[in-house]
C-alpha cells in the first residue's frame, strides 16, 4: 500500500514513523543476536566434536596388532619374489626358490572368415553352452545367447559376461584368429581327466563353437593351446608348494612371485612405525584437549554482541572478522558438556591396567601427562623409552591398550574409546549433527523457541506500524479539516 504524509501539517511522516519503528524494534534485535549467538554456540560444539571424530578415527586402528608391532620385509632379488609381512609374521630369513610362474590358459584358432562372417539363422542363432571350473574343480556350465545377425566380434564379446567374469574371447583381424583365455590365472579343471582345457566347449554338431570355430578340433592345424599353469615354489628349502595365483599366504607372509628364480625375505620389526602410530594419536589427543581446554578459559566480551545487517554494512570487512572474534570468544567457557568431557578423556588413560604385562600405565612405556598445569592434561612422549618397549615386548604394549576385558585389566584404549563416545554422544545432545532437525537437540529447541518469538515480534511489527500510519493519517485529516474551516471563516470576514 503507497503512503502519502504530511500534506497538511508539512512534517514528514515516513521519517517520523521510521525513528519510531526504530524504537520498537529494540527487542526484535535482540532477539535476533541471541538467536545468532545461538547459532554460533552450536557450531562451536559442532567443530569440537569434528576433532572428537577425527580422534576416534585414530583409536579404532590402534586397536589392532599391527598399531604396535608393524612388520617390514626385504627382498634380496625383489625380481623374483617379494613379501608383505603382517604383525604376527616372525622376524628372520625366509629362502623362496620360485620355479614356475601362475599363468592362464589361451586357445587360438585361425579363421580366415572372420571378416566377412555372417551369423547363420540355421546354425548359429540360439543358446550354445560351454564350460568353465570352480574353486573346487567342478564344471561350470555357461549359455551364450546368438542372435540372428550377429558379428564375430559380437559375438565373442558376449563370452566374458556368459562365462561370469571367468574367460573372455576376441577375433583378430590382422592374424586372423580366434582367441580364447582364461582372465585368471593357475589351473582349476583338476578332475577332468579326458580335457584338461580350463574352458571347454560343447561337443553337439550344432554348437557354434564346435562347428563354425572348431575348438573342439584339437589336434588341427590351424588350433594352439596354452595350458594354465599353478606358481610353484620352494620354501626354506623344504617345503614344496603351488598357487593358483602369483602370490602365497603362509606363516603371517603373503609372498608376491614375478619371476623363476630364488630370493631370501627378510622380516624385522619396524619400530619406526609403531612409534610414529602412537605419536600420531598422541599429538591429535593433544590437538583435541588443546581446543577443549582453549573453550574453557576464553575472555568472554559480552559487550561485543553480533552485528546487524545495517551494522555490518558501515564496517570494512577486516572489522567484521576483528568484531565477531571477540563476539564469538568464550561461548563455551563454563559448559559442563565440554569441561566434564576433558576430565572424562583424560582419566581414562591415566589409569592403572592390572593385568598380567610388564606394562600396567602409559608412563611405563615412556607417555605421561606434561608438567604444566596450563596444558589441561596434555601428554608428552619419551621416545627411547617408548622405542624400547616396543623393541623389548611389543606385545607387552598391545596389552597395555588393547586388552578386551570388563575389569581392572581392560586396555586403556578401550577405556579411552568408552569416554570418547560418551563424550561425543553428550556434545551431539546438546549441540546434534549436521543433519538434525531443530527438535532433536537441546540448542535447536532453544533456537526454535526463539524463532517462534522473532515471528511472533515481526507480525506485532507489521501492527505497530499500520497503527502509527493510521494515527499520523487521522491527525493529517484533523489539520486539513482545521484548515478548510478556517479559510471558510476567513472567507466569511472577506478576508
Amino acid at each position: 500500500m503507497m503512503r502519502v504524509g504530511g500534506i497538511a501539517s508539512g512534517m514528514d511522516i515516513e521519517a517520523m514513523v521510521n525513528k519510531l519503528m526504530e524504537a520498537e524494534r529494540i527487542p526484535l534485535q535482540k532477539l535476533q543476536q541471541q538467536q545468532t549467538t545461538l547459532e554460533w554456540k552450536r557450531d562451536a560444539f559442532r567443530d569440537i566434536n569434528s576433532s572428537l571424530l577425527e580422534l576416534d578415527n585414530i583409536v579404532r586402528d590402534m586397536k589392532y596388532t599391527k598399531f604396535y608391532n608393524s612388520k617390514s620385509s626385504t627382498s634380496s632379488n625383489s625380481s623374483v619374489a617379494t613379501a608383505t609381512a603382517g604383525s604376527g609374521a616372525s622376524n628372520g630369513s625366509y629362502d623362496i626358490e620360485v620355479h614356475a610362474l601362475a599363468k592362464g590358459e589361451m586357445q587360438v584358432v585361425k579363421y580366415g572368415d572372420g571378416e566377412n562372417f555372417k551369423a547363420d539363422a540355421n546354425l548359429a542363432a540360439g543358446e550354445h553352452k560351454f564350460y568353465t571350473f570352480d574353486k573346487n574343480g567342478n564344471k561350470v556350465e555357461h549359455t551364450l545367447e546368438i542372435k540372428e545377425g550377429d558379428s564375430l566380434e559380437k559375438i565373442l564379446a558376449k563370452v566374458d559376461k556368459a562365462s561370469d567374469g571367468n574367460a573372455r574371447a576376441f577375433y583378430d583381424k590382422n592374424s586372423k584368429q580366434v582367441v580364447f583365455e582364461t582372465k585368471r590365472t593357475g589351473k582349476y579343471n583338476t578332475k577332468d581327466n579326458e580335457d584338461k582345457r580350463e574352458i571347454q566347449f560343447d561337443t553337439a554338431e550344432n554348437n557354434f563353437f564346435n562347428s563354425v570355430l572348431g575348438m573342439n578340433d584339437t589336434d588341427a592345424e590351424n588350433y594352439t593351446f596354452k595350458e594354465a599353469t599353478n606358481a610353484e615354489f620352494t620354501y626354506n628349502n623344504g617345503l614344496k608348494l603351488e598357487s593358483k595365483d602369483n602370490s602365497y599366504s603362509l606363516n603371517g607372509m603373503t609372498f608376491n612371485f614375478t619371476s623363476v628364480g630364488a630370493t631370501k625375505i627378510t622380516v624385522n620389526t619396524d619400530v619406526d612405525n609403531s612409534v610414529e602410530n602412537i605419536k600420531k594419536f598422541v599429538d591429535k589427543y593433544n590437538e583435541v584437549i588443546d581446543i577443549m581446554n582453549k573453550s574453557q578459559n576464553e575472555e568472554r566480551f559480552r559487550s561485543y554482541q553480533p552485528l546487524s545487517e545495517e551494522e555490518k554494512e558501515a564496517m570494512s570487512d577486516k572489522q567484521i572478522e576483528l568484531w565477531e572474534e571477540k563476539a564469538k570468544s568464550g561461548l563455551l567457557r563454563g559448559e559442563a558438556t565440554i569441561r566434564d568431557g576433558m576430565y572424562t578423556l583424560r582419566g581414562s588413560l591415566q589409569g592403572r591396567v592390572d593385568g598380567d604385562g610388564p606394562f600396567n600405565m602409559l608412563s611405563s612405556i615412556g607417555i605421561s601427562t606434561t608438567a604444566n598445569y596450563l596444558d589441561g592434561g596434555k601428554l608428552e612422549i619419551d621416545e627411547d623409552k617408548l622405542r624400547k618397549a616396543l623393541t623389548e615386548n611389543p606385545e607387552g604394549v598391545y596389552d597395555l591398550f588393547v586388552n578386551n576385558s570388563k575389569g581392572e585389566d581392560r586396555g586403556l584404549i578401550h577405556r579411552f574409546d568408552d569416554a570418547l563416545d560418551r563424550t561425543r554422544g553428550q556434545i551431539e545432545r546438546k549441540a546434534g549433527k549436521s543433519t538434525a532437525t531443530l527438535d532433536n537437540y537441546a540448542i535447536g529447541k532453544e533456537i526454535k523457541q526463539l524463532n517462534s518469538r522473532i515471528s511472533d515480534f515481526e507480525r506485532k511489527m507489521v501492527r505497530v506500524e499500520e497503527r502509527y500510519w493510521n494515527q499520523f493519517t487521522a491527525m493529517e485529516k484533523a489539520i486539513s479539516n482545521l484548515n478548510q474551516q478556517s479559510q471558510s471563516l476567513f472567507s466569511q470576514f472577506g478576508m
